[in-house]
């Protein structure tokens, strides 16, 4: 799901608890991989920060993302090691 406020756009991941909790203890490197991602494929997209509410993971890009640049983030998140990739759901818009 993405959203699209003034300052920032917000990509909605929808994944349970546990692996959300796994994953934000290295957001820091997340987003870094994340925007490296976006760097090898020649996107001008940057992830600024990752958090958690009640919905699941929340990613806030600098511009609005196209549905294929998703896939981008699906892949990365479903091929972390500590996340049971058989309960990400992939991102989607709103």
């Amino acid at each position: 799901m993405i959203t699209k406020g003034l300052p920032r756009k917000q990509i909605i991941i929808s994944i349970n608890l546990i692996n959300s909790n796994r994953f934000i203890v290295l957001s820091n490197k997340h987003v870094a991989n994340i925007n490296r991602e976006f760097k090898n494929i020649k996107l001008d997209i940057m992830a600024n920060f990752i958090w958690v509410n009640h919905k699941g993971l929340v990613i806030t890009t600098n511009k609005i993302m196209s549905t294929l640049d998703f896939n981008t983030i699906e892949k990365y998140i479903k091929n972390i090691d500590v996340i049971n990739s058989n309960e990400v759901m992939g991102p989607r818009l709103s």
